[in-house]
């Protein structure tokens, strides 16, 4: 299955890399090689991880730390929308500001 990722998921992931690295360059560095890994593995079994139905109906996600993977997915690829601390509310879809 192949991996996409938004514009905006790459952003959120460029994002969360330098805070990061404020603190420590080396873990900034870790931590994106670690979520890369998780992004790939949600392809080998993206059914197996939660449906977000209250922000759209294709919607899942995957907890990580303590950030959420938001993503789609198709029978060819999966889709990752956004990446967001989960401290964050975004009970609605135009708060992940997906579409």
């Amino acid at each position: 299955m192949k991996l996409l990722i938004s514009p905006l998921a790459a952003s959120d992931i460029e994002e969360i890399g330098d805070y990061i690295a404020q603190d420590n360059p080396a873990r900034a560095i870790s931590f994106m090689a670690e979520l890369e890994k998780q992004c790939q593995k949600i392809c080998i079994n993206p059914e197996g991880y939660r449906k977000r139905p209250e922000l759209d109906a294709e919607i899942r996600s995957c907890a990580y730390g303590r950030y959420i993977i938001y993503f789609e997915n198709s029978e060819s690829s999966v889709l990752i929308i956004r990446v967001l601390h989960s401290a964050r509310d975004v009970g609605y879809p135009h708060q992940l500001a997906i579409r």
